[in-house]
This record gives C-alpha cells, sequence and structure tokens, in this order.
C-alpha cells in the first residue's frame, strides 16, 4: 500500500504538501507560545528587579505635621527604638564609668634606667658623679607610678577624675589618672626637684627625655572587650507596638512619639529584609503578585486583541510602557523623592489611545497602576485616583487632532483626580485643617507633566513605528511638497484623490473606522501616477497616448503607478501604513480595460493575466477596503452617461459587488453589514456631488 501511494504522483505531492503545512503550522505556534512566554518572563523580571524589598516601611512622615497617608496599623510586633540623641546621651554618660586597659612593662624601667648610667658612665660635664644616682632613683620613682604616652594622655581628655585599669600579672587594678605621668609630664617631674632644678640647663644637654617611654601599654582587645560589655547594657528599645495596633490615622499631627513609633518601624522592617527566608518570601510574593497581573493582560491580548500581539511593535510599547513606569515608581518610592502623585501615569492610557483603542487602553493602564501600588503604602487611594484619572484621560481623547485637546485632558485629569483626593480627605478629617494641600500641588505638577504627552508622541511614532491622527492631519495638509507637486504635476489625479478621501471618510464615519486614515491614505493612493500623468485619464485633455500603444504596454504603464508610488512614498518617508493604501487600493486585480480589449483583439490566443495583474496584496485592513471601494466607484462614476439614482445606485451595486465576488475583501476584517452601509453612504454622496434629480415625464401627444 505505501509502495502504491507513494508512486502515484497525485496522492505523493497532496501528502507532502499536508505534512509540509502542518509542520510549519507547528512551528509557528510553538514559536508563538514561546515569543509570549519570553515576553512575559523577561517583563516580570524587569519589574521584579524594579520593585523595593521593603515596600511596606516606604514612607514620608514629618514631626509636627499631617499624616497624609491611609491609616496605618502596625502588621507585626516591634519595639519603640530611642532616638539616636537619646542613645547618644545614655553612651555618653555610660562612658565616664569605662576604665580602659593598660598592661604594667616592668622591664621598661629596667631597660631604660642601666641604659642612662651606661651612657653617662664617665659622669655628667660640670656636675659630680652624685647626680648619676640621684637622676637613677628619680626614673625609677616616676616608673613605678607609671608613663602612657602622650597621644594616650590626650585622648583620655586630660581628666584627673578618670581611672584606668593597669594589668600587672594577673591582677587589674584601677588607677586615676592623675596618679599616672605622661612622657612629657614625667619630663618635667624630675626637675620638680631641686637639686637638679638648679642645673637644669646642664641636664637638658643630656636629652634625659629619651630615657623616658611609656611603661603602660594599651590593651586593645580587653578594653574593646570591656566598652562592649558597658554599651550593651543599654537598652536600644524603649516600649513594643503590637500587631494590630493602630498607629496614626490620616490627617492626624505626627507627634514626637508616633514619630519615634514609625521610624522604628522603618528599622525593624530593614532588619527584616535582612533576612534571608523574608527576603525569599518578599521576592516570591511580588513574583506571583507581578505574574498574575501580566499574565491576565496576555491573555486579554491573545483572546481580545490578537492582532496587536501578533505584531512585535504593539507588544513591545504595550510592555514597555507598563515597565517603564514602575521604574519611575520604584525611584520615587526607593529614595523617597517627591510624591508618586506626580507622575503622570494617565500618559499610558493616552498613547494606547492614540495608538490603539480604548479598551486596551484602560486593561494597559490598570494592570500598570496595580503593579505600581503594591510599593506603596497608600494602596486604595492610589489605585482608585489614578483609574479615574485614566478614564478621564481615554474619554477625553476618542481622537486626537488638535493640540488643545491634549491640554484639555490634562485639565481634566487634574480637576478628577484633586477631586477623588478631596472626597477622601472629607471622608477622613475632622475639620477642614487637616487636608494635605502638598497632595494637591503634586497633582498639579502631575497635570503639567501630562502636556509631555505631545512631543513623545513623535518619540513614541519613531520607535515604535506607529502613525498617529496628529501625524496624518499634517500629511493631509494640501501644502504638502508631495501633494502640491501632484496638484501642478497631475491635476485631474489631484482631484480624484480629493474626492476619493471624502467619499471614503464619509464611508468610514458610518460604519466606524478610522476616518481621518482613510482620508489621508486616499490622497497619495496615486502619487505613482505623477510619473506618467498623461496616460491616465482624469489628466488627459482630448489627446490619448495609449492609441499607439499596444495593449500590453498600456497595461503595464497603469499598473505601474502602484510600483512608481511605492518609490515615491520611500523617498518621501511616508508612513508605513500610507504605503499600504498605495499597495492595495487595486488589490490583485486586473488592468481590466486593456485586458478585455487584449482578449477581444487575440480571441485565439492564450492570455498571460500577469502582464494585466497588479502587484497587490488585497487589502487587509478595513480601511483599505474602504479605499477601494471609494476608489472604483468615484473613477467609474465619471463615465456615466446621466446621472441619474438609478444609474448611480446601480453602478455602485455593480461594482462592489463585482469586487466582493472576485475575493477582494477575504483577507481584511469587513462584514457584509459594514459593505451595505458603504454602498449606501457612497450612493448618497455621489447623488449629491453630481445633483441628481428626478426625471420630468414628457407631455403626451
Amino acid at each position: 500500500m505505501s509502495f502504491f501511494l507513494f508512486n502515484f504522483a497525485p496522492y505523493k505531492y497532496i501528502l507532502i504538501y499536508i505534512m509540509s503545512n502542518f509542520s510549519l503550522r507547528y512551528d509557528l505556534t510553538l514559536r508563538s507560545v514561546l515569543v509570549r512566554i519570553a515576553i512575559i518572563v523577561g517583563a516580570v523580571i524587569v519589574t521584579i528587579w524594579a520593585m523595593p524589598g521593603d515596600s511596606a516601611a516606604n514612607f514620608n512622615a514629618e514631626q509636627g505635621r499631617p499624616w497624609r497617608y491611609g491609616d496605618f496599623t502596625a502588621p507585626f510586633d516591634f519595639p519603640i527604638y530611642k532616638s539616636k540623641e537619646r542613645v547618644k546621651r545614655e553612651r555618653d554618660s555610660l562612658m565616664r564609668e569605662y576604665q580602659p586597659y593598660y598592661n604594667y612593662n616592668s622591664e621598661i624601667e629596667g631597660q631604660q634606667v642601666r641604659k642612662f648610667v651606661s651612657d653617662f658612665s664617665d659622669g655628667i660635664p660640670g656636675l659630680t658623679d652624685d647626680f648619676i644616682s640621684i637622676i637613677a632613683n628619680r626614673l625609677h620613682s616616676i616608673y613605678r607610678r607609671g608613663i602612657i604616652s602622650s597621644a594616650a594622655y590626650s585622648k583620655l581628655g586630660g581628666d584627673t577624675l578618670k581611672t584606668i585599669r593597669v594589668v600587672s600579672g594577673k591582677n587589674a587594678v584601677a588607677v586615676s589618672l592623675a596618679s599616672i605621668y605622661s612622657e612629657k609630664a614625667a619630663y618635667e617631674q624630675l626637675f620638680l626637684d631641686k637639686t637638679l632644678a638648679e642645673h637644669r640647663q646642664a641636664l637638658q644637654r643630656c636629652n634625659l627625655n629619651s630615657y623616658i617611654v611609656p611603661n603602660l601599654m594599651y590593651d586593645k582587645e580587653r578594653s574593646d572587650a570591656s566598652l562592649t560589655d558597658l554599651l550593651n547594657t543599654i537598652p536600644l528599645a524603649g516600649g513594643m507596638v503590637q500587631k494590630g495596633q493602630k498607629i496614626i490615622g490620616h490627617g492626624d499631627i505626627v507627634s514626637e512619639e508616633v514619630y519615634r513609633i514609625l521610624e522604628s518601624f522603618k528599622l525593624e522592617t530593614a532588619k527584616r529584609n535582612r533576612n534571608p527566608m523574608q527576603m525569599q518570601l518578599t521576592v516570591v510574593g511580588e513574583t506571583v503578585y507581578v505574574a498574575l497581573f501580566l499574565i491576565c493582560f496576555t491573555i486579554y491580548l491573545t483572546l481580545f486583541r490578537k492582532d496587536y500581539f501578533e505584531k512585535p511593535r504593539s507588544i513591545a510599547m504595550l510592555y514597555s510602557l507598563i515597565v517603564i513606569f514602575v521604574l519611575l515608581t520604584s525611584v520615587l518610592v526607593r529614595n523617597n523623592i517627591g510624591h508618586v502623585y506626580m507622575l503622570p501615569y494617565a500618559m499610558v492610557p493616552v498613547f494606547v489611545r492614540v495608538f490603539m483603542d480604548s479598551r486596551t487602553a484602560f486593561i494597559t493602564h490598570f494592570t500598570m497602576v496595580m503593579i505600581c501600588a503594591c510599593m506603596l503604602q497608600y494602596q486604595f487611594e492610589f489605585v482608585v485616583v489614578q483609574s479615574l484619572a485614566g478614564l478621564v484621560a481615554i474619554y477625553s481623547l476618542r481622537q486626537l487632532e488638535y493640540r488643545s485637546q491634549l491640554f484639555k485632558t490634562a485639565l481634566m485629569v487634574g480637576i478628577v483626580a484633586m477631586g477623588v483626593n478631596a472626597a477622601f480627605d472629607l471622608i477622613r478629617a475632622s475639620t477642614l485643617s487637616d487636608f494635605d494641600s502638598s497632595t494637591y500641588n503634586y497633582i498639579i505638577v502631575n497635570s503639567i507633566m501630562l502636556l509631555f504627552a505631545y512631543p513623545l508622541l513623535y518619540l513614541m511614532e519613531k520607535m515604535f513605528g506607529f502613525t498617529s491622527d496628529i501625524t496624518l492631519i499634517e500629511l493631509s495638509n494640501t501644502s504638502n511638497p508631495l501633494l502640491r507637486r501632484m496638484s501642478e504635476v497631475a491635476p485631474g489625479t489631484f482631484q480624484h484623490s480629493i474626492m476619493v478621501g471624502n467619499l471614503a471618510a464619509a464611508v468610514a464615519n458610518k460604519i466606524g473606522a478610522k476616518s481621518q486614515l482613510v482620508r489621508t491614505g486616499a490622497l497619495y493612493h496615486d502619487i505613482g501616477k505623477m510619473s506618467n500623468p498623461i496616460y491616465f485619464t482624469e489628466n488627459q485633455s482630448g489627446v490619448n497616448p495609449h492609441g499607439s500603444l499596444s495593449s500590453i504596454d498600456s497595461a503595464q504603464i497603469i499598473i505601474s503607478h502602484v510600483t512608481e508610488g511605492l518609490k515615491m512614498a520611500e523617498k518621501a518617508n511616508l508612513p508605513a501604513v500610507i504605503k499600504d493604501f498605495i499597495s492595495t487600493h487595486h488589490g490583485l486585480g486586473k488592468a481590466k480595460y486593456f485586458y478585455m480589449k487584449y482578449k477581444n483583439e487575440h480571441p485565439d490566443t492564450d492570455v498571460d493575466e500577469l502582464l494585466f495583474t497588479y502587484i497587490g496584496p488585497n487589502p487587509f485592513t478595513k480601511e483599505q477596503a474602504i479605499l477601494m471601494m471609494a476608489d472604483t466607484v468615484e473613477a467609474a462614476s465619471r463615465s456615466l452617461p446621466d446621472y441619474t439614482e438609478k444609474s448611480i445606485r446601480d453602478l455602485v451595486n455593480r461594482l462592489i459587488d463585482g469586487q466582493l465576488a472576485d475575493g477582494y475583501f477575504r483577507e481584511c476584517p469587513i462584514t457584509f453589514r459594514d459593505i451595505a452601509y458603504a454602498k449606501t453612504v457612497m450612493i448618497d454622496k455621489l447623488k449629491t456631488m453630481y445633483h441628481t434629480r428626478v426625471s420630468y415625464p414628457s407631455e403626451k401627444a
């Protein structure tokens, strides 16, 4: 059986085709799934990295000022730590009792005295030999009391009431600082003897200070241990806060005691975050939280906006906006800079609404707000304020056509945000003086920063390859160099493009398509005719150059206006959506006039249809389908012998039904209902354009 199957050509190729098709679809499906997983995982990783680990303690309390956050309740038991100033005072008090340890070295005395006697064995010049024994005795008595270095003596502060502990063998004795000498004081002590004082000048030449060295050495190990034990007796905390205990309410004044509790909460939270187990649990919790929101957002795109999810630029913009504002929120929270209300979160739905649609704009905004709220102390108020601000931004920007619209949006967003914040203040405040005016100042800053969405739109267009309505309006200006040149070189084509644009825009408004996009596309769809304007009927004035050409040559010239138009669009840096109108306004149709003429002239010859076929592709968006219908109907309407309601209706129905039958609209999301509305609108518009009127009855004989 297998031998027969693979040697019978038709079945062989069918099987190969089916298997290759299945393999291709499997690869595409697997690749699509892997791309989605990579996007979600990447966004989660960046978001978790940005989120501060101690998010629960991110607030800024000012002593003597109202608490501007929500009611704060202790999430766990923690001690109330003393202030740094109080701890310092207690430490300073204990330091007066601190006794550093010094080791007594008994060998130094004998070494220095023997050295002195040896150096002056021949006597001291100018003095009797008795002075050798006198000075040796004086050195002995000084070393017996103890000598420490001048630096150590200065470090002890010269406080004669202070004591140190002198370690000799196994004994440690507390000795007053007044009973020991520094190196300088020991040298001066030598000359307090009347006998030596009388011969001071002679003795100074002997450099007696070189025989005075410290015999009390600082014992750092014992001293540090003693100091640590002493400081550990100071309690760092002065009370406890129980879990569930209300610390402060919204609008309450932050007293000194409450401020101390809030600062203690911050310290305890920081300690807990340094705990490896606590850090791991925090990261796991944040990961689950962020992942759930981003997964739900991704599922929304795959179910309801699949066309966005299949475009890398759309996915890149949506997830980038979420991650960017999470990063900005993290920076403010980590560094306690200002207030998060100063960030223009409403800029996210503005961008998404301008380039995509309202539903996606709100879902994106809500996802971003919920992730950012995880970092904040006042989560509920933040979510409510920012969600309503985003809704207002979406409602006010159904179509961004004028700069003033963005100004109105910023104003409305600011008013609504302040209104919601005032509502929370009224709910919780006991008097009007409890209102925190600083929050409203931050909201005003937010509204001002939202105005920067206008210049940033241009940056978004260039980065992600979108085209806004503002750009389309700028392109549709007839003073544009390309359009101005077309009005001069091909005036008939220019007038045709304007009429097609008006016709297509009316249809788009009726069926809910993008009217500004289709109007701008209509203005540029025939720019390729500028290469050979005289070969197109609307630009001819009595002379038809096709009379001297063959049908194939004429068809090639007509068809070439698409390729020439794409070249001009590329040179003029027109957006990709405009180029799509140029390539799809004839789809994969034929230059029918010359195709039929050639067939009639060569009835017995096989026709190579590719010579008469446009390069396509067929329309793949609703707007492109509208332009194809409007272009065909407007051009054909010029050839009507008379403009009656019946002739216009028949023409429109025949042309559009023919396009539908030829399968031009199979690849675009246009419905039969949309096509029926398009026919009605075009009939009404053409009747108005050509001033149709009823036929007058003739008088009977």
